[in-house]
């Protein structure tokens, strides 16, 4: 069993550091929790070399702080909510919608079923009802092929609310942006995968050949 990871100490602190100062925090927080390399099967049964667990990061208490600053400084003007594909997104969209409470800037957090609730109102999306047109912006931890915030995309379209962007944590770039291209979405992440592989190598010079 792998020893409990300590807590990386916040310096700056989180809650009032530049953003720029977070983000490479954060970055390294990525390569210390999520980043392995070895054999790995991903969800889409692609082969890969490496493998990115978000969660480690998400449900960090310090990992979780920085991203909702980070993304909440990425929203658009006028964004009624932020809402993702369960259970990867959950804790994004908690933090951000926290974050922007304490900005004074409140956002509404959904998340969306992968399959419709079974019982009441058997409904795809949980959360506060707005009304229909309202401006939604999708949000994931790690995008591969772009198909799980495309689905939180469709849901949240067919309930009737207007999704134009999809912001996500890491860019395995595999795919993902030009699939959002190809839909007409925006798209944009805090770090490609380029961005954890160099950082890891830095962090990490031992294990270079």
């Amino acid at each position: 069993m792998n020893s409990p990871q300590p807590f990386p100490q916040p310096n700056p602190q989180l809650a009032t550091a530049d953003l720029k100062i977070l983000r490479e925090w954060l970055l390294d927080l990525f390569c210390r929790l999520a980043y392995r390399e070895g054999d790995f099967t991903l969800s889409s049964g692609q082969k890969s070399s490496y493998y990115i667990n978000g969660k480690p990061v998400t449900l960090h208490p310090y990992g979780a702080l920085a991203i909702g600053r980070l993304l909440c400084s990425l929203l658009p003007v006028g964004t009624q909510a932020v809402a993702g594909l369960t259970l990867g997104a959950d804790p994004i969209v908690s933090a951000v919608s926290v974050v922007s409470a304490y900005n004074n800037e409140p956002v509404l957090g959904l998340i969306v079923r992968k399959e419709a609730k079974g019982h009441g109102t058997q409904a795809y999306i949980e959360g506060p009802e707005l009304p229909s047109g309202s401006p939604v912006v999708v949000l994931e931890d790690v995008v591969t092929t772009g198909q799980s915030a495309l689905k939180a995309v469709t849901r949240l379209q067919a309930a009737g609310y207007s999704v134009e962007q999809v912001i996500a944590l890491v860019d395995r770039q595999q795919g993902g942006s030009e699939l959002y291209q190809e839909t007409g979405l925006q798209f944009q992440a805090l770090y490609t995968i380029a961005d954890l592989q160099t950082r890891h190598r830095e962090l990490h010079p031992e294990l270079q050949s």
